[in-house]
């Protein structure tokens, strides 16, 4: 259920290429709480942490990914001003029933880093006050942003690793790899806890030097306790469609079951709990 709808929907964004600057966050108004762009919440399970969880979906993106199944979310202008304040009273609402279901509390996008002081403040609230478990979603390409008082407050972290190839990398994101790998090892230095994400795309990062690559490098780290092998898909083609966006994977096939066991298999072969 989504509780706050996003705004007008806006013209193509993804002109660019990867060293286009980075949207700036939303600014603080006054001395009052601390407010953001936010797209819309929901409570989901299986898919954004352990159990029932209370998901938070900022707006926002530095990367322009073809496989997108957001690409509402792409600018901060697609979300509405939210407070902090509002953001945990909605969340405080469901805290029985998401502790009773073993589940918590998750900030996804767009890219939660684009807007670290409102983020790293609901994160807070939710992880102290509220007592929750709580969840990062993000591509890592703005770990810098992240303070080590912000991790303070962030029990696991979903990162995605969407290829190792970097060349391909590029052309998936329009970014480059390397701030994700950098924020990966900087999060095994501090021991955190970290699920990785990797959408299989036949054709692109179904490669099996790069499903080797992303897989090895991973299980460098001895952090990650489990890895989501994510089927490509095409549920947001009609989102693209809506913002008069060419979705250019339309005619990219999904990958089959056996596509997706030969790459759990991977990286079961490098010690990794692979689902």
């Amino acid at each position: 259920m989504s509780l706050i709808q996003p705004g007008n929907a806006l013209p193509p964004i993804l002109a660019g290429g990867p060293d286009r600057p980075v949207e700036e966050a939303v600014p603080r108004r006054g001395s009052g709480p601390v407010t953001g762009s936010v797209h819309s919440w929901d409570l989901s399970t299986g898919v954004d942490g352990p159990g029932t969880r209370f998901v938070v979906f900022v707006a926002g993106c530095p990367l322009a990914c073809l496989y997108c199944h957001n690409p509402d979310t792409l600018r901060m202008s697609n979300g509405k001003r939210t407070t902090t304040d509002e953001v945990v009273t909605e969340a405080a609402r469901y805290v029985q029933f998401i502790r009773a279901a073993g589940g918590g509390f998750t900030v996804s996008g767009g890219e939660p880093m684009l807007q670290p002081d409102f983020v790293g403040e609901i994160l807070r609230r939710c992880h102290d006050d509220l007592g929750l478990h709580t969840a990062l979603d993000t591509s890592g390409f703005l770990g810098a942003r992240a303070t080590d008082s912000f991790l303070d407050s962030v029990d696991l972290v979903l990162l995605d690793i969407k290829s190792w190839d970097r060349e391909l990398y590029v052309r998936l994101t329009s970014r480059q790899l390397e701030p994700t790998l950098v924020f990966a090892r900087r999060l095994a230095d501090l021991g955190k806890e970290v699920w990785v994400r990797f959408v299989l795309v036949p054709g692109l990062t179904d490669a099996p030097e790069n499903v080797a690559g992303v897989a090895a490098f991973t299980a460098s780290l001895g952090n990650v306790t489990r890895v989501d092998i994510l089927p490509f898909h095409k549920l947001g083609s009609d989102k693209w469609a809506g913002l008069g966006m060419d979705f250019t994977l339309a005619d990219t096939p999904v990958p089959s079951a056996a596509q997706i066991a030969e790459a759990r298999s991977v990286f079961a072969s490098h010690g990794l709990n692979a689902v």
